[in-house]
């Protein structure tokens, strides 16, 4: 149902990689990278065949927006020979070992310092020849994801208080790894860091089904109680990325104060999950932390939450409400995805978006008090919420998205701001109880498949604006039976106002040049018809269907009529063209024949 809104569900590896899933490709200075246009930031995305020397900006200016380069994918460079050198910006938070892996960097020797390849101040990659005690040089801002993993040489590694993050993989199946220093500066813990190392093999490491590395919970596995509670002599400051990953016995957890991140996918898939304690130190809730924990009832949040990840509670099916603090500005895609039971969500005062699929799939959701703060609402952001009953869109919202409200079939109230200009893709498809909608005089675009199966929307005013009214925009609104299209509009898309069967006057004030195909396809209660002076082109299957049309008026500006373009209008009288009009193999096919002289 979501099409695009999430990432490929491979490996959690993958979900934790940082790429925003709202994302858009983009080029600049011949580099390929991936935008996320609410966050305003890039990840340098694949670039399979650079060269040379290249360099990579901090910041980069796409149309009107500026983007902070944040990340380097893993496949950026990979395999690039003739990729030789290149300059990492400051700002950057995430990057990997296979992005340079097979590139002229990686294979030129001299670029290897004992052991290490550094770059521009990041630690990428660690080789065999290493010493066993390896101590990363102070200095070092950034550690690539997979810096280490599966280092056979390893044995202990002192971490540096430059690096504030031990990234997902760093050192995995550093099968002789058993004791590595983590400096209290370290604020990031990614997955499966330390996953298949010596310290994750001994049995003595775990304690209460807990493994806990200088302070911070690594892992917990299913020896751990079904109550768990973190008490140790030294408080616990960080839980690790994914840390009760596919837990199948922990049934509530109790965080201690002072924690400050529940990381991404650290509850993923804890189906016996019910409850969870979060301090009120906590202000941030990762990518997927609460993913397909379908057992989760009660998670309440802080008011001191400053964000809430991608997913973070995607099909919680039994959580039934949600506390969203003050602090809160941005909803992310798919944050409450398919949590069946949420009834109510209390949206922070100042909160300016909505992503794409947040709530999509909330079929319980019913009192939705948009706040007026408000700027974007995402694609199918409502999706299928089929108690909603009406829907009050804010001032500052200027368009809808693909599917906002599609199969909300309850709802039948919708206030438009003035100043929206598009209704987009499926806004409102299958929400059969809408009966009318005042689209403002700014709109200029309904989407295609916009208002699809409203089944008892009686009335449309478009406005004189509207210059686009998209592909079956309007197909199966049986109720509806008048439409003035606007002098702005030129072309009646295909299917526009199909299946609209009880559709008795359409009245074109507009130069309309081209009428599509299908676009009043069976609109069996149409009996006469206009036809405006600059029409040239009726495409296929225009009218066909159209059981009770028994009059058109043509205009002298035809050129063409296609294929059964009005075929099986019964009443209608087959008409005597100009020459010069092109007429298609069964135009008029069941249409009323001139009797015969």
């Amino acid at each position: 149902m979501l099409r695009k809104l999430l990432p490929t569900l491979l490996s959690v590896g993958l979900l934790l990689a940082s790429l925003p899933v709202l994302a858009d490709d983009a080029v600049y200075n011949e580099l390929h990278y991936t935008t996320d246009p609410i966050l305003l930031t890039a990840e340098v995305a694949a670039n399979p065949r650079v060269s040379g020397d290249i360099y990579i900006p901090e910041r980069i200016q796409i149309g009107q927006k500026t983007y902070t380069v944040t990340g380097v994918s893993d496949r950026a460079f990979r395999g690039c020979k003739q990729l030789t050198g290149i300059v990492l910006p400051h700002s950057l938070r995430q990057i990997y070992r296979s992005a340079f892996e097979g590139t002229g960097i990686w294979l030129n020797k001299d670029n290897w310092q004992n052991g290490l390849l550094i770059i521009d101040s990041c630690l990428i990659a660690v080789d065999k020849t290493v010493k066993p005690v390896l101590t990363i040089p102070e200095g070092l801002r950034l550690v690539a994801a997979g810096a280490c993993q599966g280092n056979k040489t390893l044995t202990r590694v002192n971490w540096p208080a430059s690096v504030t993050r031990i990234d997902h993989e760093t050192f995995r199946d550093c099968k002789n790894l058993a004791k590595v220093a983590i400096p209290a500066t370290v604020s990031e813990i990614g997955e499966d860091a330390f996953t298949g190392t010596a310290i994750w093999t001994n049995p003595k490491k775990w304690k209460r089904g807990a493994l806990i590395i200088d302070n911070c919970l690594i892992a917990v596995n299913n020896d751990a109680p079904a109550k768990f509670v973190l008490k140790t002599k030294v408080p616990v400051r960080l839980v690790a990325a994914a840390a009760f990953r596919a837990n199948k016995t922990v049934k509530t957890v109790t965080l201690p104060e002072g924690i400050r991140e529940i990381p991404g996918a650290c509850f993923y898939q804890c189906a016996a999950l019910t409850q969870v304690n979060i301090p009120a130190t906590v202000n941030r809730i990762g990518n997927y932390a609460f993913y397909q924990c379908t057992a989760l009832r009660n998670a309440r949040l802080t008011g001191h939450a400053l964000s809430i990840g991608v997913g973070a509670f995607y099909q919680c099916e039994l959580l039934g409400e949600q506390f969203l603090g003050d602090s809160l500005r941005v909803l992310p895609t798919a944050a409450f995805y398919a949590c069946h039971s949420l009834k109510n969500i209390a949206f922070p005062a100042r909160m300016h978006t909505i992503g794409d699929g947040c709530f999509a799939g909330c079929g319980l959701l019913e009192d939705l008090r948009l706040p007026d703060s408000l700027a974007y609402i995402g694609e199918m952001a409502f999706a299928g919420c089929a108690k909603i009953y009406q829907v009050v869109v804010p001032a500052g919202v200027n368009s809808l998205h693909k599917g906002t409200f599609t199969a909300c079939s309850r709802l039948e109230k919708v206030r438009l701001p003035d100043g929206l200009y598009a209704v987009g893709d499926e806004a409102f498809k299958d929400c059969v109880a809408l009966e009318k909608v005042l689209l403002p005089a700014s709109t200029f675009r309904i989407g295609d498949k916009a208002f699809d199966n409203c089944l008892n929307i009686s009335r449309i005013d478009l406005p004189d604006n509207i210059h686009y009214i998209g592909t079956q925009a309007f197909i199966g609104c049986k109720q509806l039976q008048t439409i003035t299209l606007p002098a702005s509009l030129k072309q009646v898309e295909s299917g526009a106002f199909s299946q609209c069967v009880n559709l008795r006057s359409v009245t074109f004030q507009s130069d309309v040049d081209t009428i599509r195909s299908g676009a009043f396809y069976e609109c069996r209660a149409l009996r006469e018809l206009v036809l405006p002076e600059g029409l040239k082109l009726i495409e296929e299957e225009a009218f066909a269907e159209c059981h009770a049309l028994e009059r058109v008026r043509w205009c002298r500006t035809l050129e063409e009529v296609r294929p059964a373009a009005f075929r099986n209008c019964y009443r209608l009288p087959v008409p005597t063209l100009p020459d010069e009009v092109l007429i298609g193999k069964n135009a008029f096919k069941g249409c009323k024949e001139k009797p015969a002289k």
